[in-house]
């Protein structure tokens, strides 16, 4: 049997390989990318019946136009997507996200784009043939590592799976609510005291919209601007996922999963994991709130969260 693969015949916007990240490399300069909402990422996977850590192909707004050669494929999206499959004889199926479909040997795939949402998974039974890189299937394009040389897919490239052909299909399906953030969780940050009363008083009580400077490595915002009494410059730190940093200009950054490294703006808040999958779902113009939360509090709602995850995974039928 000759290998099946994907060819792209529309690349989408910043479609590459993702799986749950890459961990414990923060000091060498590497941060842990991966999925940006790790909860339906996960569902995408278990849906054809994959370990729950398998690269799959994340896609932003306007997914990719897949055609398959060669053999057969169990395949899934879960999002909220708008999505067709393009059977043989040029007949157009429309497609159903968390739930798994056949597709046949030069049948196509529209991932046409997200509704109210920014990412999108596509999931394979058995996986993408690529390799590893530190022990991580994902792709961090602004540091240029991970599967297809560190790179977006481009139109006109092959994605080998590692199953070429399916046997036994059977069909699996979950209900999932898609719910729109509203309300994002944080704790105090690392220079929380670095802003005026006014500040800390804007950040929890006001409205902050989503730009359109938003991408995989942050998400900028604007609302009141929050002042810094002490130094809007400081020595750089350690940075993780879910930082809010404030540059002088007063409007603050969220980082997400491909963030740099290190940072030397002030941090007033860490968005709790628990709410990572929701800010990260955003769409610009999106407006949102933050509230404040403490650490117990926090471990909790993510024990929640992990708990609600094992729920959705469990239900798949």
């Amino acid at each position: 049997m000759t290998d099946a693969y994907f060819e792209i015949l529309r690349a989408g916007t910043n479609s590459s390989i993702q799986d749950q990240g890459r961990k414990n490399l923060y000091h060498i300069g590497i941060t842990i990318s991966g999925a940006m909402d790790q909860k339906i990422f996960k569902i995408s996977n278990a849906l054809v019946d994959n370990n729950l850590n398998e690269g799959v192909i994340e896609f932003a707004y306007q997914g990719p136009l897949l055609k398959l050669k060669n053999g057969s494929v169990n395949f899934a999206i879960t999002g909220n997507i708008d999505f067709n499959i393009i059977r043989k004889n040029s007949i157009i199926e429309k497609g159903r996200c968390f739930q798994n479909y056949f597709l046949d040997k030069d049948e196509e795939l529209d991932l046409i784009y997200t509704k109210n949402s920014v990412f999108g998974y596509l999931a394979v039974e058995g996986g993408f043939k690529i390799e590893k890189v530190w022990n991580s299937y994902s792709t961090n394009t602004k540091a240029k590592i991970g599967p297809n040389n560190g790179e977006k897919f481009s139109i006109g490239e092959k994605i080998y799976l590692k199953k070429s052909e399916v046997k036994n299909f059977e069909k699996k399906n979950i209900e999932y609510n898609n719910s729109v953030a509203t309300t994002i969780r944080t704790i105090k940050g690392t220079n929380f005291d670095y802003f005026s009363k006014e500040a800390k008083n804007n950040f929890f009580n006001e409205e902050y919209q989503v730009t359109n400077l938003s991408d995989r490595m942050g998400m900028r915002l604007e609302g009141p601007k929050l002042e810094n009494i002490f130094n809007t410059n400081i020595k750089s730190e350690g940075l993780v996922k879910g930082v809010v940093q404030v540059p002088a200009d007063g409007n603050p950054i969220i980082m997400f999963s491909d963030h740099g490294s290190i940072g030397g703006y002030p941090k007033i808040a860490v968005i709790i994991t628990a709410d990572h999958d929701k800010a990260a779902q955003l769409i610009p113009g999106s407006k949102i709130k933050f509230k404040e939360v403490n650490l117990d509090e926090a471990e909790s709602l993510f024990k929640t969260y992990s708990k609600e995850t094992k729920s959705y995974l469990e239900k798949i039928k």
